[in-house]
């Protein structure tokens, strides 16, 4: 059975490889939606040895007759979703005719990404490990309720009233509290209004448009950012995004109602990552987590920044099952696991009297044979189909597909989803 509109959201901290997979199921849809985050998020995809990293526009973007959607959950940065369009457009890929941009999305303006650096650099050995891109602080002030929008750059005397009123507030804080500088009116409208032209076509509302498609019978397909353990509510707090990553997050990011979603997709490494600071129970930091980091190219899409690396934590896994009521899974990077003599799953923790977690291995035997670019289940070494096998068991949903390289083409489809 396929399905009509389905979810592809991240399982652990983001980095799971969501953004080819994504891009893979685009081929069955009319539109790919971005629900949540902001540009502190980046999917990569290679189509026939070709790289294209995306931070705001969602990966369906590369399928020219698909419709792309940004909700109003996203947080935007104006002029890096512009320079993001020019570089697609550079590349011979139509932007501006197929991209949506809710009215409602919030804006970052230049006084939170002052602010988001200067509230990481005042925590100093407690820093939480932004970005440091404004995300947090434009978070902030949507539920401050004195957020800009989208909508409010259509009335420049108004957008100008609570661009003074703000700045009054941040540049107080900046000056006084941070020891930093001011922030100009004059900057913020050239983030914000000064484009204002080039992007009044690709406005638009996007909770009727996606209402249209459902009564049509046409697939959609939903697109997380980061990863469900870096959810406001439900990660690793306060080690987390600033916005709720999880499946739930569909119904307020873009208008969508729960009851219209068929199949939510969790996409988990073979292994563990997280980039930043915050708990991560089996980082290994011998010579195995050399072998993941390494051989699984582990640096950040949007930062640049080295990823640590650990066995595949699937009692968090879990958890992460049933708070997103998963329905299935992708495993990618499984061939980053070739060679390797033993292989451990965490299964559970054992918590001291402090708090402190250690986590409980079971252990299974690794494989030789390389899984690089296999594309049929049956061609997998035996102890690889073991390993999927115990993670289907822990998790008690099935592994539907499995990434086993970077290119869209490296893929094993054990059931049709859309």
């Amino acid at each position: 059975m396929t399905n009509k509109n389905l979810v592809v959201i991240g399982t652990h901290w983001g980095d799971e490889g969501k953004g080819k997979i994504v891009d893979l199921l685009t081929e069955s849809v009319t539109a790919v939606v971005r629900f949540q985050g902001g540009h502190n998020a980046g999917h990569t995809l290679v189509v026939e040895g070709k790289k294209t990293v995306l931070h705001l526009i969602p990966s369906g973007i590369l399928h020219p007759k698909v419709r792309c959607f940004i909700g109003n959950g996203v947080v935007l940065s104006i002029p890096d979703l512009l320079k993001e369009i020019q570089e697609l457009e550079a590349a011979g890929v139509a932007v501006r005719d197929r991209l949506m941009i809710s009215l409602d999305c919030p804006i970052i303006m230049p006084y939170h990404v002052a602010l988001d650096q200067s509230v990481e650099q005042r925590r100093g050995n407690q820093k939480i490990g932004t970005t440091g891109r404004g995300i947090g602080p434009a978070y902030e002030d949507k539920v401050g309720r004195r957020g800009i929008r989208l909508r409010d750059l259509l009335d420049q005397e108004q957008l100008i009233f609570k661009l003074e009123a703000l700045l009054h507030q941040h540049n107080f804080m900046l000056e006084q509290y941070y020891g930093a500088a001011p922030v100009t009116l004059q900057a913020c409208l050239a983030a914000s209004y000064d484009f204002l032209a080039e992007l009044r076509p690709m406005m638009g509302d996007v909770l009727s448009t996606l209402a249209s498609y459902r009564k049509t019978g046409a697939s959609v397909l939903f697109e997380g950012a980061q990863g469900a353990l870096l959810d406001i509510d439900h990660g690793t707090y306060p080690f987390v995004t600033s916005s709720n990553t999880t499946a739930g997050a569909i119904s307020s990011g873009c208008g969508v109602g729960p009851r219209y979603l068929d199949y939510i997709l969790g996409i988990t490494k073979a292994y563990t990552t997280r980039v930043g600071e915050g708990p991560f129970p089996t980082e290994l930091k011998d010579d195995v987590g050399r072998h993941l980091a390494e051989k699984g190219h582990e640096f950040g899409a949007t930062t640049g920044r080295p990823r640590r690396c650990g066995w595949l934590d699937v009692h968090a896994l879990q958890r992460v099952v049933e708070m997103n009521s998963l329905t299935g899974l992708c495993i990618t990077k499984l061939d980053v696991l070739d060679g390797l003599k033993e292989i451990a799953l965490c299964t559970d923790y054992e918590v001291d009297a402090v708090g402190t977690s250690t986590p409980v291995y079971e252990m299974m035997p690794g494989w030789d044979t390389p899984t690089e670019s296999v594309k049929s289940f049956t061609e997998l070494p035996e102890n690889a189909r073991a390993y999927l096998a115990r993670i289907e068991a822990l998790c008690g949903i099935p592994i539907d597909i499995i990434s086993t390289g970077p290119d869209r083409s490296e893929t094993i489809i054990k059931r049709t989803l859309i």
